[in-house]
């Protein structure tokens, strides 16, 4: 007995020792731990995903290429093998399995004996302990401190929260952290389309991923998914047909698709710098966004292609500025060629070099090793470039433009000039164009933003010219000079004096006299004909009498700029402004005068499908959770835009415009034969070539000029360079659109006139038009109305008067900006 009770006793000192220690332990161990109530917040870094407007990857923005899965949204399956793999009494125990830490100690003194590796007895809460909150330091302290905090969790969260942050921050190898992107990465599925096996081979990486590679350790991988196949059997959640089934499946991984991905680089910059401004650059690349933009993929491609177009067309009527570089020998010329750094923005094309040269052809080697010839043909436009944007002579043989040695750029051609087929191997010299230019495409009713080029390559400078460069518009501004008109007692037959007239810009300045592009005057003409073929003379003239005022406060209610000079230059588009508030301005024309803001993004959702961003902030009662049908009734949203101008003045100016393409200065973009209005823009010594137009339901406008200003060379307009440009974009997107006439709103008379005099037309007479009126502002018979300096203060100008009191009136070509050094000069704008 005395035995007995001093055995008892031991017993007793032992356990209340232990306790003691425990308690010890714990309390030591406890002391500076992590707080862990943070993860109850916690989202993993995740990738922000940008899609186009048909729903395609437009961009992605991460740290971590990482997808979140709610725990609501994770496929049963998927859970239960890593419980089996992992953890197979998660939801019973409280933190720590006891059962399995005394199974894996009684395995580990085995280990030790025969010297294998020791095993783990983390459960799942221990790892997101570990994972989140400590370090993967291996020792006894750790798994102390690792334990206390999966109890203390357990308290916390629910048992659902914590599989959350587990399974979707878990590195599984193969660049995959999270399941999702770990079924993605391995074999090419989304988590609920993923069979047994493999759900079972992602459950049997966490412990090791590199020891269970599916191809470099392809047996120990398929043993060890075998063996979390047998787990889940065992635990009930397939039955033994359905693991039979896999184990006999062959592990194979699938690599991962190509995402199709929409290409729209300017495009997708500007999304960023909007998402990061709007929301921090930590969360936009760990936020896990969804964000849907409103690019036009197929309007984005063609906005692409036609800018690039116009820039290659104008830069080959201006010469051949050399080869890319030169071998100096022809030693495994392929291998030297293929090692050649291709020059931003020529990799839409090939590099090759010039093997031989004969007077009607190259013989040139391409960087793969093939060859091909370019024909005389083919470099006829390659006259040498001479400073100023000048020609050489002519060139009447191959040898005029290239040698041997020189390194080109290539693009195979099918077929020549007049559509003559071309044998196979043919190629085209092909040069970087140094001029650049923007354009953007926008829905005017809504401000959308469907297509935008910021540039020939976002290789050669991620700059945006759509967004960002501050130009000139020149006579792209004159339709709000005249809308101002328009709203303060004028017409579209209103004549006004088209003739010389100077101005005193201050005390020892010399006059300031604006000329016509075609330095001619053609008298009494009316406002619609000055517009139509863009007299300067007569837009100061006009801008002066309604005052330019009036004129700031129209380009400031139109977005186009803020702070405008009040000085008659102005008038000819001497301020600054950028390709996208011009392009919205004129949207607000042709919209019937109501304001739009323009975007870029429709809708942002963080990761759990919350909107947390949209553009279209209109009330719409009955909108949400509705299944949509065709027998429907459409909801009723109203229009909450502000008006910005009468939405008679901006018919009478889309007409106006309409009329610039019928019959002036943008006659070309007629031929596509579909209702379209637009004006030209060309800045002093035509140093930027503008047009801006519209049809109905697309507004689209783009400028193009040297980064540097410098003049683009004689006779180049916006009507030569960049109304080019233009039709071709919009030859493609109207292609299979209706013939939409524009809205025509209430309170606007139609009376044929005549197009020269915009006197009342004669019965039968041909060059007579519709011109659109506000009731009470019709021609009679015999009377208009001449504007020719007689109602303001007169001076020493015949024709004319002193249109502006003395003061600064700044010389067109002068910028204020960094796009634009400052030029002088008095030429006129087209």
């Amino acid at each position: 007995m005395r035995i007995f009770l001093g055995i008892l006793s031991a017993l007793l000192l032992i356990v209340v020792v232990a306790a003691g220690g425990a308690v010890f332990a714990i309390h030591h161990f406890s002391q500076g731990l992590p707080e862990y109530a943070q993860l109850a917040d916690y989202q993993p870094p995740t990738v922000t995903r940008v899609h186009a407007g048909d729903g395609r990857v437009l961009a992605e923005f991460a740290t971590e290429r990482r997808v979140f899965i709610p725990i609501e949204a994770m496929p049963k399956r998927v859970i239960r093998s890593f419980i089996s793999a992992e953890d197979q009494n998660f939801y019973s125990h409280r933190g720590v399995d006891f059962g399995a830490v005394l199974r894996a100690i009684v395995v580990n003194v085995e280990n030790v004996a025969t010297g294998r590796r020791m095993l783990g007895a983390s459960g799942i809460t221990q790892q997101v302990a570990k994972n989140f909150l400590l370090t993967n330091e291996v020792s006894f302290e750790r798994k102390i401190k690792e334990a206390i905090l999966a109890f203390r969790m357990e308290q916390t969260f629910s048992k659902d929260r914590i599989l959350e942050l587990y399974l979707n921050e878990i590195f599984l190898g193969n660049r995959s952290y999270g399941v999702a992107a770990a079924g993605l990465n391995y074999f090419n599925k989304p988590l609920d389309e993923l069979t047994i096996a493999e759900t079972a081979y992602l459950a049997a990486l966490p412990k090791a991923p590199n020891n269970y590679h599916p191809v470099r350790q392809h047996d120990a991988a398929v043993a060890r998914r075998n063996w979390v196949i047998g787990r889940m059997h065992e635990d009930g959640y397939i039955t033994a047909e359905e693991a039979e089934q896999a184990r006999a499946e062959p592990l194979e991984v699938r690599r991962r698709e190509e995402t199709d991905y929409v290409t729209a680089d300017y495009f997708a910059e500007e999304v960023r710098r909007q998402l990061s401004s709007r929301f921090g650059e930590q969360q936009l690349y760990e936020g896990g966004y969804s964000v849907r933009t409103t690019v036009d993929p197929k309007l984005q491609d063609v906005a692409t292609k036609s800018l690039r177009d116009g820039l290659v067309a104008y830069d080959r009527r201006h010469g051949w500025r050399g080869p890319v570089a030169k071998l100096e020998s022809f030693d495994n010329w392929s291998k030297q060629l293929a090692e050649t750094t291709v020059p931003a923005g020529g990799e839409i094309w090939q590099l090759a070099t010039v093997l031989e040269v004969s007077s009607d052809r190259a013989e040139i080697g391409i960087a793969d090793g093939g060859r091909g010839r370019i024909p005389l043909a083919e470099v006829k436009w390659a006259r040498k470039w001479i400073e100023g944007e000048r020609l050489g002579p002519e060139v009447k043989q191959v040898g005029d433009v290239l040698a041997k040695g020189d390194v080109i750029l290539v693009e195979p051609v099918a077929k020549d000039a007049k559509g003559k087929e071309l044998p196979a191997g043919t190629f085209g010299l092909r040069q970087i164009p140094a001029a650049q230019g923007g354009l953007v495409a926008m829905d005017p009713h809504t401000g959308r933003v469907l297509a935008m080029s910021g540039g020939f390559s976002s290789k050669i400078s991620v700059f945006n010219r759509a967004t960002q460069a501050m130009r000139q518009p020149g006579s792209s501004f004159k339709p709000f000079v005249y809308m101002a008109a328009l709203d303060n007692g004028f017409t579209p037959s209103t004549l006004v004096m088209d003739a010389p007239f100077a101005i005193q810009p201050g005390p020892g300045q010399p006059l300031w006299r604006p000329q016509n592009y075609s330095e001619d005057f053609l008298g009494p003409t009316t406002l619609r004909v000055g517009m139509e073929k863009s007299r300067n003379v007569m837009t100061v003239r006009l801008a002066n009498s309604v005052g330019m005022d009036k004129v700031v406060d129209y380009a400031k209610r139109f977005g186009i700029a803020d702070k405008l000079q009040p000085v008659l230059s102005m008038s000819l588009g001497a301020g600054e402004t950028t390709v996208l508030k011009i392009t919205t301005a004129y949207s607000m024309i042709v919209n019937g005068g109501k304001k739009v803001v323009p975007t870029f993004i429709d809708r942002v959702q963080d990761h759990t499908g919350k909107t947390v961003f949209k553009h279209d902030m209109r009330p719409c009662d009955g909108c949400s959770g509705v299944s949509w049908s065709p027998d429907m009734a459409v909801p009723d949203v109203p229009d909450a835009r502000e008006t910005v101008i009468d939405p008679r003045t901006a018919y009478q100016m889309v007409s106006i415009l309409e009329g610039v393409v019928q019959r002036g200065t943008a006659k070309a973009v007629s031929s596509i034969g579909k209702p379209l209005a637009g004006k030209t823009g060309t800045t002093n010594d035509a140093n930027d070539a503008w047009f801006v137009g519209f049809s109905p339901d697309l507004a689209v406008g783009l400028y193009i000029g040297f980064d540097q200003p410098r003049p683009l060379g004689g006779k180049e307009t916006g009507g030569s360079i960049s109304a080019p440009v233009f039709k071709d974009f919009m030859s493609v997107a109207l292609k299979n659109e209706p013939a939409t006439p524009f809205r025509m709103p209430p309170g606007i008379r139609l009376v044929r006139v005549d197009a020269a005099t915009g006197q009342l037309a004669e019965p039968g007479q041909r060059n007579a038009i519709w011109e659109a009126f506000k009731p009470g502002t019709e021609p009679q018979p015999g009377e208009h109305f001449v504007l020719d300096g007689s109602d303001v203060a007169s001076g020493g100008i015949p024709g004319g008067g002193y249109l502006q009191p003395p003061g600064s009136v700044p010389p067109l070509g002068q910028g204020s900006g960094p796009q634009e050094p400052a030029s002088s000069g008095t030429g006129g704008l087209y």
